[in-house]
């Protein structure tokens, strides 16, 4: 008898096409028709795309639209520590049994033919959708946006573009500018867009494709402000002021986050308690996770554990900046990353926060930067780093000279996932 669990399911599914990233909607398109065209029955959908920021800005729009009593349909990539978390069906994650059916059931369609992991997987989250009632549906780039696998949708109630910055320069472009266009790819004819802060490159073509498509644009700076005040959230737009309290999610940076999700809240009508429900209640690991518990945490003793799979320059900004911004603690940082990353970018904004860095490769990655290139790459970047075996390790050695050192895991979502799955 065939195993249809979901792990050996997705295992079949990788072998399905020899690259793991090939940006193009022609096989997308093939598999949709075979299972029916799920995508044209979902219920309404938010469709996000950007560089930073779009996990935590869909958490808080999922946080306020159920927090006015809607129910939720949520796609994001990837996953940290199993793959159920990537599809949210009304708000609860997929269970074992109904992923499996329908990773076998789009497995089944495909027939064998090319096809990427995420493109299929992709198609499995619409199939679940389509079949399970809800009021929204939250739809999360992977990557890019024009040619990702979610953008098959014909007419969302919106779009969301959160801040465009460089990263996956091999896939999208060299220049701010073409980045921000294959964000941009989508937008739709007629429907309302919004949009966060952006470099003025990246907005120019942003407004120049909505031009094109006749679609309302809601931007950060004309449309909309948000700022902190007095240790609360202040945003204001053409209906008003309101007065919110801070977002849960830690970092100043949340503060355009959750900026662009009442602005999209807003623009699907809904008033100040969803709004403030979207600031007060989204949750999102990895994100300047304090670790509460675990074996990790264990042998930190009296060290605080911390985990973050920010990966990008920018991501490193929002890190140095938050870092900076709580009570005074020697900071340590355990840091591994992917070798598709601008590693220098990411970590020389944190060179001035931390005291040294402890340098280890992502288990079970093929694509990991070894740790002996991690601590080089830190080493440039103006950090005392060393290499250690691995992340318990690095916090045993951490711990024993300063056991009350603040340690932040960092430098990739995979590493982030791999925290999560080891210390439970």
């Amino acid at each position: 008898m065939r195993d249809t669990s979901s792990d050996v399911i997705l295992a079949r599914m990788m072998a399905l096409h020899p690259k793991i990233i090939d940006l193009t909607l022609d096989r997308m398109w093939r598999l949709l028709e075979a299972l029916g065209n799920p995508q044209n029955d979902l219920p309404p959908v938010i469709h996000i795309a950007g560089t930073n920021g779009k996990g935590s800005t869909q958490a808080m729009i999922r946080a306020g639209l159920e927090g006015a009593g809607r129910s939720v349909h949520a796609y994001t990539s990837p996953h940290l520590a199993r793959f159920h978390e990537r599809i949210r069906l009304a708000g609860t994650l997929i269970d074992e049994d109904a992923l499996s059916a329908v990773l076998d059931e789009c497995y089944a369609a495909n027939d064998g033919g090319n096809i990427t992991y995420f493109e299929i997987t992709t198609a499995a989250a619409l199939l679940a959708f389509a079949r399970t009632p809800a009021d929204y549906t939250l739809l999360e780039v992977g990557l890019g946006g024009r040619l990702d696998a979610t953008n098959v949708i014909e007419a969302p109630a919106a779009t969301v573009i959160t801040p465009v910055s460089i990263d996956h320069q091999q896939f999208l472009g060299d220049t701010l500018a073409q980045i921000a266009g294959e964000k941009a790819g989508i937008l739709k004819r007629g429907m309302p867009c919004i949009v966060g802060p952006q470099d003025d490159a990246g907005l120019e073509v942003i407004e120049r494709q909505a031009a094109r498509l006749g679609a309302p644009l809601s931007v950060y700076g004309e449309h909309w402000h948000v700022r902190a005040e007095a240790g609360r959230l202040v945003f204001e737009d053409e209906g008003g002021l309101l007065d919110l309290p801070m977002p849960a999610l830690p970092g100043a940076h949340q503060v355009q986050n959750a900026g662009i999700a009442i602005a999209t809240l807003r623009a699907l009508g809904y008033g100040e308690d969803a709004c403030a429900a979207a600031t007060a209640r989204a949750e999102w690991p990895a994100r300047m996770q304090r670790l509460k518990t675990g074996p990790l945490v264990e042998a930190a003793g009296t060290a605080q554990l911390w985990l973050d799979g920010g990966h990008n320059p920018a991501a490193g900004e929002a890190i140095a900046d938050l870092l900076r911004s709580l009570p005074p603690a020697p900071t340590y940082l355990i840091c591994g990353m992917l070798n598709t990353k601008d590693i220098g970018g990411y970590l020389r904004p944190l060179a001035d926060v931390a005291q040294s860095l402890h340098a280890v490769s992502i288990p079970g990655e093929a694509a990991t930067l070894p740790a002996a290139e991690t601590a080089q790459a830190a080493r440039d970047a103006g950090l005392t780093a060393t290499e250690a075996s691995d992340v318990g390790a690095a916090v045993e050695e951490i711990v024993r000279t300063t056991p009350n050192a603040r340690i932040l895991i960092c430098g990739s979502l995979y590493l982030a996932g791999n925290i999560l799955r080891t210390n439970g």
